[in-house]
């Protein structure tokens, strides 16, 4: 398996990636402080996906197989792929919050032509495509270096995941490339996003309620 180095939960990090893949500025991922209502306040809007950090565990792995058998509909607008590299969650849940906004987010030509590319592909398919996409993964690599903490190698063994939350068609979409499709949490127009993504992200919280390793970011527009 190619593997990565895994990339930090940090907004800053996340921002200079979107900068180095040649989005245009406007959008920036923010740390969502607090699933409470005060909090949520504090995040700016439009929201046009949210990210979830936890760890991998006996329970989430439940809650996941429990989501994706209990609504099987899924919009043919949703951008989905699978995940081949390892370590690469939080890349994946980078390009699913930036590729289901593509609309809304001038994302760049090489987001551009990676979309087109994928576009008579198969989940599996378009994973194998972004395992083979040099310019990508070097991105990756640039921003996964430049965090705060040491970025641990590409070898070692990391059980924290990310997923993204968007609203498509509305419904709101957990997208897992760990999955074998999206996950239909039920209706959420574009302006419920936050509120229905941190429903969800509660979800995986109460799994493991001891559990502090969680993070919560949102891709914001802030111009």
């Amino acid at each position: 398996m190619v593997r990565w180095v895994p990339m930090e939960s940090n907004p800053d990090v996340w921002n200079k990636f979107l900068k180095e893949m040649g989005v245009v500025s406007g959008w920036e991922f923010t740390d969502v402080y607090g699933l409470v209502p005060e909090l949520l306040m504090m995040v700016p809007q439009p929201v046009a996906a949210v990210i979830l950090l936890y760890p991998i565990s006996e329970n989430t792995e439940k809650l996941g197989v429990e989501k994706l058998a209990g609504n099987e509909e899924v919009s043919d607008k949703v951008f989905f792929m699978k995940q081949t590299v390892g370590n690469a969650c939080g890349t994946v849940g980078i390009l699913h919050s930036l590729l289901n906004n593509s609309d809304v987010i001038s994302v760049g030509d090489t987001l551009n032509k990676f979309k087109a590319d994928c576009s008579s592909l198969d989940p599996m398919e378009r994973a194998r495509l972004l395992e083979s996409s040099e310019v990508i993964a070097t991105k990756h690599a640039a921003a996964a270096s430049s965090g705060q903490t040491a970025a641990p190698s590409a070898d070692e063994k990391v059980n924290l995941h990310f997923v993204a939350f968007v609203s498509v068609d509305g419904s709101l979409y957990e997208l897992d490339g760990r999955k074998e499709r999206a996950v239909n949490w039920g209706p959420c127009q574009d302006d419920e996003l936050l509120t229905q993504a941190a429903q969800a992200c509660q979800g995986y919280m109460a799994c493991d309620p001891e559990e502090m390793r969680f993070t919560v970011v949102a891709l914001s527009k802030v111009d």
